[in-house]
Order: structure tokens, then C-alpha cells, then sequence
């Protein structure tokens, strides 16, 4: 028995200290004002809850979150599923293929960032210049989210071919002889075959991207600057929280901004369990 709470001491302090402890620590900052560099908080009630949500930027941002989880989420996962399929062949260089789709999974943010700038710059961008345009695509507030969510599609492709590439070697290849035996086509096979035997992985790649898209921050904190005219039609909630706890040194109110997107992720996240059990088809 003392073993045993040996072993696990190390995982359990862990969670304690880096998990659970900031975890309610931020719901009591949400009910107070900050008090001077950071210390002597003052409790307000809910007075923070009723700034937050009474004000305008809050739900610019949170819509800004979902406009680019409605980017990135659809499209990374089509994308990568294709890519999965055609990569899961045995073709000349898979593996070659497969590093060079990965490979922006393992790429600094700041690179990306810098790189991205570039393509998109008004005037020396490679974009541009291939199309000969001025278009302002990180500029212009209508397109801006546009242009933030297609660095996230290139980003995240990578990371969900490989989780589709693991869940097509899990399908049995008795399924593809039957077909071809029985004359199905290549598409009919895929949706037929390949769609509902993979709907577990494609369900926890969706939930899990959800999540990370309505949390993003590094990308729009790196790729649009404060004097960005767009950014107020850009900024997630997660890069508002870190204007207002960091920037402004109001921890109280981006404390609450959290606990805010932390129960809509929670809302979230139900819908798409309750849809799991219609949706995934268990083999």
C-alpha cells in the first residue's frame, strides 16, 4: 500500500499543483477585483460576471472563436481525411509524403507566424504578387479571420492525418475484399466502409480540434499585431483574456472571461456526446 502511494505521489502532486489547484484558483479570482501588483484581491461578487458578459468586445471575441472553429475544424478534418486514405496506399515515397504533411506540427509557432506574415503581406507577399493583387489579407477586418483560419487548416493537417492513418489500419481489410468482389466502386467503398468504421477516430479528432480551436491564442497573438485595424473582428476570447489578466493586469476580469469560455466549451462538449451515441457507429 505505501508502495503504491509512492508511485503515484509524483502524478497526483503533479495534478494537484499544475491542474486543480490554478483550476479553483481562478474561479475565486473570478468573484474579485485585483488588489495591487497582484496581491490583496477584494471580493466583488459577481460583478465581474455582469461586466463581462454585459460587454460588447466578450461576445465579438467568442464569435470570433466559433467564426474560426467553423475554418478550421471542417476543413482539417476533410483535408487530412483525404490525405489519410491516399497516404495509407502503398505508393512510392509514403513516408516521404507523410514527414512533409507532419512537418508544421513540429514547426515553432513564432516560424509560422513570420512566414505567414510574409505570404501575406500587402505588398511583398508572395501571395500577392502570384495573383497580382493588394489585397490586405490580414488587414481588412472582413477577411482577416478568413486568412487566420487557413494558417490554422495548414497547421493542424498533419496532426489529424496521423490520427486517421492509425484508425484506417484499424479497419479489417476482409471489408475491402468483400466490396471489390461484390463490385463496389473506390468511392462507394469509402463511404460505405471507410466513413462508418472510422467514425470514432473522426468523432475524437472533431471534439478534440473543437477544443483547441476555441482556445487558440498563440496564432492570432503572433500573426496580428495591436495596431491592427482587423484585430478587434479577429482576437479569440482566449487572446482578450491575456489583454485584460496581462496586459491591463486585471486578472479578476480574465479570470472570469475563462470560467466564461470554460462553460461554453462544457455546453460544447455535451452536444457533441449526446451526438456521439447517433452519430459513431461501433463495430
Amino acid at each position: 500500500m505505501k508502495w503504491g502511494l509512492a508511485f503515484v505521489a509524483p502524478t497526483m502532486i503533479g495534478l494537484i499543483i499544475l491542474n486543480f489547484y490554478p483550476f479553483f484558483n481562478t474561479i475565486y479570482q473570478s468573484f474579485c477585483k485585483t488588489g495591487d501588483f497582484g496581491k490583496g484581491n477584494i471580493f466583488v461578487g459577481p460583478k465581474n460576471y455582469q461586466a463581462v458578459l454585459a460587454a460588447s468586445e466578450t461576445w465579438q471575441s467568442l464569435w470570433n472563436t466559433v467564426k474560426y472553429a467553423i475554418i478550421e475544424v471542417p476543413f482539417g478534418v476533410v483535408i487530412a481525411l483525404i490525405l489519410a486514405v491516399f497516404l495509407s496506399k502503398k505508393i512510392a515515397g509514403v513516408s516521404v509524403y507523410r514527414t512533409i504533411f507532419f512537418l508544421p506540427m513540429v514547426c515553432a509557432p513564432a516560424a509560422v507566424a513570420m512566414v505567414w506574415k510574409w505570404l501575406y503581406n500587402t505588398q511583398f507577399g508572395l501571395i500577392n504578387n502570384i495573383f497580382h493583387t493588394k489585397t490586405e489579407w490580414i488587414s481588412n477586418p472582413n477577411i482577416a479571420w478568413i486568412s487566420i483560419g487557413i494558417i490554422g487548416v495548414w497547421s493542424i493537417i498533419g496532426y489529424n492525418m496521423v490520427l486517421f492513418i492509425g484508425g484506417l489500419q484499424e479497419i479489417p481489410g476482409d471489408y475491402y475484399e468483400a466490396a471489390d468482389i461484390d463490385g463496389a466502386s473506390g468511392i462507394r467503398q469509402f463511404f460505405n466502409i471507410t466513413v462508418p468504421l472510422l467514425s470514432p477516430t473522426t468523432f475524437f479528432i472533431v471534439q478534440t480540434r473543437i477544443i483547441g480551436a476555441l482556445t487558440v491564442f498563440d496564432l492570432m497573438f503572433m500573426v496580428m499585431d495591436k495596431t491592427n485595424v482587423a484585430l478587434p473582428k479577429v482576437q479569440s476570447i482566449v487572446y482578450l483574456f491575456y489583454q485584460y489578466a496581462f496586459t491591463n493586469g486585471n486578472k479578476g476580469y480574465g479570470a472570469t472571461l475563462v470560467i466564461v469560455l470554460v462553460v461554453f466549451i462544457m455546453i460544447i462538449t455535451f452536444i457533441l456526446q449526446q451526438a456521439e451515441k447517433k452519430l459513431v457507429y461501433h463495430n
